[in-house]
């Protein structure tokens, strides 16, 4: 594959700009999984420059899935109202409201877990796992590891997004920040389920 179908190809796959694609591979010595993570690690960068400037604009998007039982909204808020207008925005909306119609989380961010929910959760896997005969002290380790895979169930922004389970969805929305240049933020979001 040519230099240039490199750069077409890495651009197509996740929407950086032909320059920041073109130095990444060249400090990738031209190697395309280098040169992503490369990409995705400016992006964060980029993206945590951004979170503390203050998004009050944005849309609500939404998501009815196909069998008209599940429905979800979700406010995506931006720095302008021109970002919120954007294609890419909107598309990001409907994307995380579908996510959310398909894995259910309860809360939007890590921060956002009642505190007596976090606690209750560790004693419960604290629990079963003294119940198995573990010593207290890797009990302890093992309940922690044990909380990470309920952030991934429970909190939106820890899940595997459900179109690429190899992202999660803050990722998701670290990229967007990245690529639209504005703080982006997933405020809340209600999901209804007929019968549930």
């Amino acid at each position: 594959m040519s230099q240039l179908e490199q750069i077409k190809k890495l651009r197509e796959q996740t929407g950086a700009g032909m320059s920041d694609v073109k130095k990444a591979l060249e400090d990738a010595g031209w190697d395309m999984e280098k040169a992503t993570t490369l990409l995705r690690e400016r992006g964060a960068l980029k993206a945590a420059k951004k979170a503390d400037r203050e998004a009050r604009d944005g849309i609500i998007g939404y998501y009815i899935h196909h069998n008209q039982r599940v429905g979800v909204i979700v406010e995506l808020n931006s720095e302008t109202d021109f970002v919120a207008r954007n294609e890419e925005f909107q598309a990001l909306a409907k994307d995380i409201a579908m996510h959310i119609a398909m894995a259910n989380p309860r809360y939007v961010s890590v921060e956002q877990v009642p505190a007596e929910d976090l606690e209750k959760e560790k004693q419960i896997y604290l629990t079963q796992l003294l119940n198995e005969g573990k010593p207290q002290h890797i009990a302890e380790k093992a309940a922690e590891g044990r909380m990470k895979k309920f952030y991934e169930e429970m909190v939106l922004l820890e899940q595997p997004f459900v179109k690429d389970e190899k992202v999660k969805v803050g990722e998701l929305v670290q990229a967007a920040i990245a690529k639209i240049g504005e703080n982006i933020v997933v405020r809340r979001f209600s999901r209804f389920e007929v019968g549930a």
